[in-house]
């Protein structure tokens, strides 16, 4: 019982922490920075990211309610493939998630640069923040800390009603503007580059670097806590879905109004140029709304702060699963006995947040790396998927979502498509970061004297191939996304399509029915038993 973890978090719970995970920093600046990179167009950005993590997250739904695993994020591709597939994956994903601790609590305390405070001033230099700033924004990574130190019930309540609140202030923002100070005009001004300045190519590398992908990321926050669901196989797939949709609208009126609230002064030099410390509270100060500013300056602490601890609580579960998979000390893995909190997970995570904290200090320039990180573990999520279904005679499936088998190779060519959008040479130094991970896998493999590595090893081959072709079509591909041009633009598409299935094909061939797979099987069957 030591090292159990308890199932005391509701359909209503679970699906606060997907849309306070989605809803975080993202919406005080991802609409900014996507209409900077493809102006007004920007609003088809949100819209087509929406539609493609949508596909790429009811691949997951199905994977969270058939194994409500506590850290299920980073243990499907080890139930999949074996050691290797879930070694990069796990290990991509928890750099991508355990950053955003400590971009959250950046993003408050940039954002509070333009209170009219001298203190305030002091907090931001308009690249990164000063050391005022780093005070306050390590002050409240501990407080997310604290707030998930103690029990899942806690974090559950004071989440559901942090998310409440950012429900109000979006909707305050959009009402404002669009009432007070909306510019129909900059929807087409010409002068700007009318409403796609940047062509298709701005519109679609938007959706990787500008901080849309990092937004939606927030979607597998349930499937991390599927361990402690009530009901997961109702839960699970009701909240990531329910969250990506209500998200993604409110992420699209705010792009609206931000787009039509920008004052004439602010577009002089175009969209490209259009630099603001703190967007929506700059735009509000300009209209003259005193109150929404106020009400802005609050959020900036309640939503980042909200989504900070919601990924302080899902991050400890990553560590907590891949200790599972074999990859961290066993100290990891335990759980506390009083609160059943995975509490020595917890502070690893804090000291690398810590670490990131003071190594990143705006909130721009780490946004689209955590984005690409996630894409690479997002790109097994349609694989398992397919391959677990394979063993449908040996696995109790409780939820098989209808259309499962077209759903899931559009997903994985969706997920691709963003990974090539993110542009050259991002895509490949992300790439870079994960494959440095490899010694801590082969260090393990070691202590296990290599015990069934050649069968992992052939099952990982497909996603290693895949990293090696995705980076190598971001080089050679259209300069529309950073690349040689030797594959130009639409053909480009075509290229990752047809390679994308043919992977996607490889890897579902690839899966096998591992050990742990067996174990977990043989394990769950035990559980539903004893509960009878």
């Amino acid at each position: 019982m030591k090292n159990k973890m308890r199932r005391e978090m509701r359909t209503f719970s679970l699906t606060m922490t997907g849309l306070g995970s989605i809803i975080g920093s993202g919406w005080l600046f991802g609409s900014w920075k996507a209409a900077s990179v493809a102006g007004p167009a920007a609003i088809y950005s949100w819209v087509i990211g929406m539609v493609l993590i949508l596909l790429i997250g009811l691949t997951f739904a199905e994977l969270g309610s058939l194994f409500p695993a506590t850290g299920g994020m980073v243990r499907y591709g080890q139930f999949s493939h074996g050691s290797l597939v879930g070694f990069i994956t796990g290990w991509a994903n928890w750099i991508a998630i355990v950053s955003v601790i400590p971009v959250e609590a950046v993003a408050s305390a940039q954002y509070l640069s333009s209170w009219k405070f001298d203190w305030a001033h002091g907090l931001y230099n308009g690249t990164e923040l000063t050391a005022t700033g780093l005070f306050v924004a390590g002050f409240l990574v501990f407080i997310y800390f604290l707030v998930n130190y103690f029990t899942v019930q806690l974090f559950a309540r004071v989440n559901s009603a942090i998310t409440v609140f950012k429900f109000i202030i979006p909707t305050c923002a959009i009402v404002g503007i669009l009432f007070v100070g909306f510019h129909g005009q900059n929807f087409v001004e010409v002068q700007h580059g009318g409403f796609m300045p940047n062509g298709w190519s701005g519109v679609l590398t938007a959706v990787a670097t500008s901080g849309i992908v990092f937004a939606f990321n927030g979607f597998q926050s349930p499937i991390n806590l599927a361990g402690e669901a009530k009901n997961p196989g109702r839960s699970i797939p009701i909240a990531v879905i329910s969250s990506i949709l209500i998200a993604g609208v409110i992420y699209v009126l705010l792009q609206i109004s931000f787009i039509g609230g920008v004052t004439p002064d602010m577009l002089a030099h175009g969209w490209s140029h259009l630099n603001l410390s703190s967007p929506f509270a700059d735009l509000a100060m300009a209209l003259g709304l005193n109150w929404l500013v106020l009400l802005l300056f609050a959020d900036a602490f309640v939503s980042p702060s909200g989504t900070g601890m919601t990924y302080t609580a899902t991050t400890a579960r990553m560590i907590y699963g891949m200790e599972r998979n074999g990859y961290f000390p066993k100290v990891f893995g335990k759980v506390n006995r009083a609160f059943g909190v995975p509490r020595a997970a917890m502070w690893l995570n804090l000291g690398v947040s810590y670490l990131f904290l003071f190594l990143f200090r705006g909130w721009g320039s780490l946004a689209s790396v955590i984005s690409v990180a996630t894409l690479i573990s997002y790109v097994t999520g349609p694989i398992c998927v397919m391959v677990f279904r394979r063993f449908g005679q040996d696995i109790n499936n409780p939820l098989r979502i209808k259309g499962m088998h077209i759903i899931a190779p559009l997903a994985f060519i969706a997920a691709s498509m963003i990974y090539y959008w993110a542009t050259w040479p991002l895509t490949g130094k992300v790439t870079f970061i994960v494959i440095v991970g490899l010694p801590i896998y082969f260090y393990y493999q070691a202590k296990a004297q290599f015990k069934g590595f050649a069968k992992d090893f052939k099952a990982g081959v497909w996603l290693m191939a895949y990293l090696g072709f995705m980076v190598i079509m971001s080089w050679i591909g259209s300069s529309k996304f950073g690349g040689q041009d030797i594959i130009p633009f639409g053909y480009d598409f075509l290229v990752i399509a047809v390679f994308s299935f043919v992977f996607y094909i490889w890897g579902v061939k690839s899966g096998w029915l591992t050990e742990q797979l067996k174990m977990r099987e043989d394990t769950m069957r035990q559980n539903n038993t004893e509960n009878e």
